[in-house]
């Protein structure tokens, strides 16, 4: 069937912004969603409140709303743009959530709207924990004994029946949200109450826990004929018990037997065409590793996390597929674009193993809970392709950014055999190098399964490797041992670490890798699409590629961001793509390394080529052996490509853009304060040391409050604020646990206002978009502050410095392409705080609403246009007439006993963004997005440190003359009631006296808890506990009184969504 006829105008919903359990996979399946319409012809409306992403650019649809992700929004647009169809499938479980609430309201029928993709009763089936339940009966597919339930009573009476440990699973949550494993009537309570509470439907599912089974999935797709395909299956290393997006997986499945993977794909087809799924579906099962009894876990009638994965290990493009079955072609109509030859029909088959391992915000968090369960703590992942698990392994260990190289935890080699073998039995994020350290120290693969329940195939290949290890450092190195070594990918350096020995001395032969192409076939039919992966054996099928394909163009190679974390987010990636679109417009070849899978850059179709390995030195020298290209591009890649800078310019190849000097000349302390010395601006005094004597000398000489953090950083990691000895002694203790490359700095600290520039510079002239102006004073990271285009509170005469030193800095550092600078206003004197001479979080933002495309721009003076020849005049960017807040989002409800209190240290995960004619109301739509209820009454309670009390008075008689009801601990109660503003008075924790701050909050009169502190972190500390049961109890806490007045000025503006313009970005 083609193109049906009834669909002119499309509604694409977003996922909006990047929280854990929903990272950057939604922008890559959105972006070929809107490909796909536009190639069709079809008009293209899109929402999303993710300005982050390379799906709300100006040229993915006709319409772009850059506004909040809520109902009432939605409900707007529908009306203005009075779209025929909506597509929902594509946008998580906020834009299948949003579709499906619009189709049962019956707004989407009285407004002449089909939802396309997946239909009301499909998504109803599918989501609702009961329907679900029922039609897997209906057709002889076995579940877990489970029962829904809508009150805690329930619950616990159905555990009793069952017993325990049970498994909590609400209904219409994302990742997980709310659930968790209880073993114990106590334990249920709290995860029933919490899950029923997060439940938008409140409704929870209450199951057998059977952890211990293996978990397969299966992506399968469904067209409006019937016909069906498996795209891939996929095993996680983890058992039944592990959240899939933090487990590691393994493509195509490994451990079944030929009987068992037919009885599981014919399983998932089953249920596809139960539900009657119109594109893709994810299908969970657990499987009785010792029978053939299995049951189905879950299934996502949407694109979901693992589709990503599954279209970037296959080749197969699931989410163009899919949005092409929404609007009414079939699966033997569609063609297969990597083969060019074959029909979306095919099934892929693979003759490689993939392997995805997640990214936790572990090193950021050092006091969180690292344990794993039904919950998805990580952030992001990455993917390796190999030819057997142990390489893959072995590519993703050094992939993911931990610092390691091969699977030998530092940590673990200090303890004692017991020691190991007590934490065997830890279900969390180091399970996996557990396991390999107890292999080295010869325990059995039938002991570590009896303890993990990890299946013996996966131990048995890990145990290759320990061997390998062990075999490596005992004896002679020899050119047989290298061969093997190398096999399983092993780096040179490591090889020589492992043995002692130099390569060079022993008369080793040492090898580049060569690459093989993924075609999604077995090489059945040949690949039109380049896209490849590394291995150890003498055919180079990219070599033969290059070969077979001459061309005169000149070739660049850009490195991408690995792995999405908190402090390098998809900000990136969507600089790297724009990097790749402006190459190819410029006539060059564009060539893309990277290796996270849930990316647009990683797209088989962004560059002319596409590399899909780990960014470390040895494994970029392969790729420039066989590429040798023109020049490689590190500016766009965040911290993961400014790493390679030094040694790529070490080893010969021509880096475009601002040199390594340069880079290194804005990162090292004593350059830098040489550089600002010359440029005659002002920086607040610092010290560098590397012991902590030597830091509590210093701190004590500037004066407490001082800054701390190691040289070399992206996203204020292991940031402090300290304000007496003990924090300097406890912060250098931490640091100085790894060995210290580099020293530690130490700044006095300035609280001001924090402003920050984006700047693009070709040598002699320079231009700044705008000047963005921080809400939260200096001392909140600028991840984490909300940002105001263009600056509401400078004078002109700061601007103008701010200006003037922009320009000097950029020249003195002779910055090529793009640096972004961040500044803090005190005393009326304008200091700089850093110089990053590379692309940075705000570029994409900026970009959008200031309508000038940065990265293109920089793009083209890399390789020798000036800014004059694009037609743009040195100096500051006119001021638009819109004004743009960019709010923080962060993911605090899914990592325990981790201290929502912002400090320099970067905790938010993703960001949305609020455009209006006003500063008021486009803050307004921008904490709406973020994800904030504007309360215009109710209960708000005050905690906070003596600093800040004076500034509390005039905040609390805000809140106060809005009609809310106060609440405080003794100190601030006190002060305000003196003041004359009626606080009611609330015991802290400790104090263990009612009324208590505990009950208060459990209570359900808090809309609005206020807490700031001077120390945090400590999970056992009262501040931390209030701020925790704020997030858990889905109460806004705020912990900067900069933010609260921001919010204050937001409820006093006294409007609702109806009552604010939508703004459409592409008319901007």
């Amino acid at each position: 069937m083609p193109l049906r006829s009834d669909i002119k105008k499309v509604l694409v919903i977003g996922s909006g912004p990047i929280v854990i359990g929903q990272a950057a996979e939604f922008d890559y399946a959105g972006t070929q969603a809107c490909r796909a319409l536009k190639a069709e012809g079809l008009e293209v409306v899109l929402i999303n409140s993710n300005p982050a992403t390379i799906m709300t650019d100006k040229h993915m649809a006709d319409k772009i709303y850059i506004e909040p992700l809520t109902l009432d929004v939605v409900k707007k647009i529908i009306k203005i743009e009075k779209p025929d169809s909506i597509l929902s499938t594509l946008g998580g479980q906020t834009g299948l959530t949003l579709s499906m609430q619009l189709a049962e309201e019956g707004f989407l029928a009285e407004n002449g709207v089909k939802l396309l993709g997946a239909n009301p009763e499909t998504i109803h089936k599918a989501e609702d924990r009961q329907a679900f339940k029922d039609t897997m009966e209906a057709i002889g597919e076995p579940c877990i004994p489970s029962k829904v339930v809508e009150t805690v009573e329930d619950a616990l009476d159905f555990a009793e029946v069952i017993h325990y440990p049970v498994i909590v699973r609400p209904a219409f949550t994302l990742g997980g949200t709310g659930g968790g494993i209880a073993y114990s009537k106590d334990e249920l309570h709290e995860i029933a109450t919490n899950g029923l509470r997060l439940s938008p439907i409140t409704q929870i599912l209450v199951e057998k826990c059977i952890s211990g089974w293996k978990e397969i999935e299966f992506e399968v797709i469904r067209d409006a004929k019937g016909n069906v395909i498996t795209v891939c299956s996929m095993e996680n290393f983890d058992p039944v018990g592990v959240h899939t997006g933090d487990s590691i997986v393994i493509a195509p499945a490994v451990t079944l037997a030929d009987k068992e993977y037919q009885m599981l794909r014919t399983a998932a087809l089953n249920i596809i065409q139960a539900l009657k799924v119109e594109g893709g579906c994810n299908c969970q099962f657990a499987l009785k590793p010792d029978s053939f009894e299995y049951s189905v876990i879950e299934v996502n009638p949407r694109v979901s996390r693992s589709s990503a994965l599954a279209s970037k290990a296959t080749g197969y493009p699931i989410a163009k597929v899919a949005t092409k079955i929404a609007i009414g072609y079939s699966l033997d109509e569609i063609v297969n674009q990597v083969t060019g030859k074959t029909y979306a029909c095919f099934e892929p088959a693979l003759d490689y193993v993939v392997v995805k391992f997640p990214k936790w915000p572990f090193d950021k968090f050092v006091y969180a809970k690292k344990t794993l369960g039904t919950q998805m703590k990580a952030t992001g992942e990455i993917m390796a392709i190999g030819t057997s698990f142990e390489e893959a392994m072995m590519k993703a260990v050094r992939s993911i950014e931990l610092g390691m190289d091969t699977m030998r935890k530092k940590a673990f080699k200090k303890l004692t055999d017991e020691e190991v073998r007590a934490k065997l039995h830890d279900v969390d994020v180091d399970r996996s190098f557990c396991v390999f350290e107890a292999l080295r120290r010869g325990f059995s693969v039938q002991e570590i399964h009896d303890i993990t329940t990890i299946d013996k195939w996966f131990i048995t290949k890990l145990k290759n490797l320990a061997e390998l290890e062990l075999w490596l450092e005992d004896g002679e190195l020899t050119q047989e041992k290298y061969d093997l070594a190398k096999k399983y990918s092993y780096l040179d350096r490591t090889i020589e670490k492992l043995s002692g020995q130099k390569l060079a001395d022993k008369g080793i032969k040492t090898r580049h890798a060569v690459y093989k192409m993924v075609d999604t076939c077995a090489a059945e039919f040949s690949a039109e699409t380049p896209y490849f992966y590394s291995t150890y054996d003498d055919e180079n099928e990219a070599a033969e590629f290059i070969e077979q394909h001459p061309t005169d163009k000149k070739k660049i190679i850009v490195f991408g961001s690995g792995p999405i974390r908190i402090g390098q987010g998809i900000e990136f990636d969507y600089c790297s793509v724009h990097c790749v679109w402006a190459l190819k417009e410029m006539g060059y070849e564009a060539i893309i390394c990277n290796n996270n899978p849930e990316t647009v850059s990683t797209d088989f179709d962004t560059g002319d080529r596409l590399y899909f390995d780990p960014l470390t030195f040895e494994d970029v020298d392969s790729l420039i052996a066989t590429e040798k290209p023109y020049g490689v591009v590190v500016q766009f890649g965040g911290q993961t490509a400014i790493k390679l800078t030094k040694h790529l310019q070490e080893s010969g190849v021509r880096i475009l853009g601002t040199s390594a000097e340069s880079i290194d000349d804005a990162e090292d302390r004593e350059k830098f304060d040489e550089l600002l010395e010359k440029c005659k601006i002002p920086r607040p005094k610092g010290h560098t040391v590397f012991t902590t004597e030597e830091a509590l000398k210093a701190a004590n000489e500037l004066g407490y409050p001082v800054l701390l953090r190691p040289s070399y950083v992206l996203g204020g990691q292991n940031m402090i604020i300290a304000h007496c000895d003990s924090d300097v002694t406890e912060y250098m203790t931490i640091i100085t646990a790894t060995e210290l490359e580099n020293p530690v700095l130490i700044d006095k600290y300035l609280m001001g206002t924090e402003v920050e520039v984006d700047a693009i510079c070709d040598g002699t002239d320079f231009l700044i978009p705008g000047i963005m102006e921080h809400i939260e004073r200096a001392g909140v990271h600028s991840g984490d502050s909300i940002s105001v285009y263009p600056a509401q509170t400078l004078s002109d005469k700061i601007k103008s410095t701010i200006v003037t030193y922009t320009e000097r800095l950029a020249k003195a550092l002779n910055v090529i392409g793009l640096v972004n600078i961040q500044y803090v206003v005190y005393n009326n004197e304008v200091y700089v705080i850093e110089v990053n001479p590379r692309s940075s979080r705000t570029v994409p933002y900026i970009s959008k609403v200031t309508g000038v495309q940065m990265v293109d721009i920089a793009t083209k003076i890399m390789l020798g246009e000036t800014l004059k020849e694009q037609g743009y005049h040195s100096g500051l960017y006119p001021v638009g007439n819109y004004v743009a807040v960019k709010v923080p989002v962060f993911s605090f409800e899914k990592l325990h006993d981790v201290d929502t209190q912002l400090g320099p240290e970067m905790k938010s995960t993703g960001e949305a963004l609020g455009i209006a004619k006003t500063f008021e109301e486009a803050l307004y739509k921008g904490l709406i997005a973020a994800g904030f209820k504007i309360f215009k009454k109710g209960g708000v309670m005050f905690t906070v440190k003596n600093s800040d009390k004076p500034e509390i008075v005039p905040l609390a008689e805000k809140f106060e003359k809005l009609g809310f009801e106060l609440y405080a601990t003794s100190g601030t109660a006190s002060m305000l009631n003196r003041n004359m503003i009626a606080t009611n008075f609330t015991y802290r924790i400790h104090e263990d006296k009612e009324p208590n701050v505990i009950s208060l909050l459990e209570s359900g009169k808090i809309n609005y808890v206020i807490s700031t502190s001077e120390t945090g972190r400590k999970p056992a500390l009262d501040s931390v506990k209030i701020r925790r049961k704020s997030v858990e109890r889905s109460i806004a806490c705020l912990t900067s009184v900069d933010t609260a007045n921001a919010l204050v000025k937001c409820i006093a503006m006294d409007k609702t969504v109806d009552d604010l313009e939508m703004v459409d970005i592409t008319k901007i």
